[in-house]
């Protein structure tokens, strides 16, 4: 009998090996240069480290999802995450661990149905996706996470390449597209604009693993970027590629005094006694800047929440240019184009939701008195 029972359970766990040949396999390489082999159809997936359950929610595949890692279920006052906001479903689904890609192996494997593939962004952030191909026996693809003004080929193809994996080929062009057009909209408004008419801008209160003060700023802002702003934060050409992100001194802002200021509100979590727009309203030096003794200084919406949120860039962007050059954005209602491109991108209008939990809203002019 025991020797049945044997032959029986040798046979099931062969059949349980061999039937993902049935299905047929085929071979990607993946955004880390790794070969990896996948099932022919995949209908089950997970997704680990920053923004990767983004990329999937951009697809519409986020009915793929069997588990997710603990950000999602984060109870926050704040939080500025369109494709989470879109989905409340996150909230309640299985865990596979901790949020920046520190994934759980034995929560993978206990999740009911099992994943087929396991999406991660960020290679060298958590666990290894080698190592956790290999203690899941699940197949790992790695994505990339650029930036939208210098490298957004690099996001472009890691969309590409998770919808060739789930096929949702068209659907990946379609975002791309959607993406890529806004851009060149924005440019086209902006072009033509003189070096010596475009006005000088800093933003300050720039989210970056959590909150800051107006110190705080992005030399290679996209929203600045994409309607040809002068950023006097981002050096001029022959002095160095601009920076992501940078904390300048107080004095050195003086010293540009720009004609226009932008806060990123995600600098309301530091409480009503810090962060940039209390520096703002209480600093003298400060209060020495032409921007604040004309009141020109305007909110934008936080874009670096669990990697970026590159709807709510093109949002920002849009604002930017109005506040900037009204004329070249007349036919432009912000919030509304905010809410038009994240229902493209996430499937609902969340701009209300999104900002109703800060201090002060996206895309209005601060009241400093």
């Amino acid at each position: 009998m025991n020797k049945f029972f044997s032959a029986v359970l040798s046979l099931l766990v062969t059949l349980c090996v061999a039937l993902p040949a049935f299905g047929g396999t085929r071979t990607i390489t993946d955004m880390a240069g790794r070969t990896v082999e996948i099932p022919e159809k995949v209908e089950r997936v997970i997704c680990s480290g920053p923004g990767c359950l983004r990329y999937l929610t951009y697809l519409q595949g986020q009915d793929m999802i069997v588990g997710v890692d603990s950000i999602e279920h984060r109870k926050t006052r704040f939080d500025a995450r369109p494709y989470a906001i879109a989905n409340s479903q996150f909230k309640k689904m299985p865990l596979i661990g901790e949020f920046r890609g520190h994934d759980n192996p034995e929560l993978i494997l206990g999740l009911e149905p099992q994943p087929q593939v396991i999406f991660k962004t960020y290679k060298d952030m958590g666990y290894d996706p080698d190592e956790l191909q290999a203690k899941t026996g699940i197949p790992v693809v790695c994505l990339s996470y650029a930036s939208l003004a210098a490298k957004r080929d690099v996001i472009y193809k890691s969309l590409q390449l998770m919808g060739d994996v789930i096929g949702k080929q068209e659907r990946a062009k379609a975002v791309c597209d959607f993406m890529e057009g806004h851009i060149t909209d924005l440019s086209k408004r902006t072009a033509d604009i003189p070096k010596d008419k475009r006005k000088s801008c800093y933003v300050g209160g720039i989210a970056k693993k959590g909150p800051h003060g107006f110190q705080s700023t992005e030399p290679a802002y996209p929203p600045f970027r994409f309607v040809n702003a002068l950023n006097v934060a981002c050096p001029p050409k022959g002095h160095g590629k601009p920076l992501q992100h940078a904390n300048v001194s107080k004095e050195q802002i003086v010293a540009w005094n720009p004609e226009i200021l932008f806060v990123d509100i995600s600098t309301s979590q530091l409480g009503e006694n810090a962060g940039a727009i209390y520096e703002i309203k209480t600093d003298p030096a400060y209060q020495s800047l032409d921007a604040v003794a004309s009141g020109e200084v305007y909110t934008v919406l936080p874009y670096n929440w669990y990697s970026r949120n590159y709807g709510s860039i093109i949002a920002d962007a849009y604002y930017v240019g109005k506040v900037l050059y009204p004329e070249r954005f007349e036919d432009i209602d912000p919030s509304a184009e905010a809410d038009k491109i994240y229902n493209f991108m996430v499937g609902a209008p969340v701009l209300e939701t999104m900002t109703k939990a800060f201090s002060v809203k996206g895309f209005e002019k601060l009241e400093l008195k």
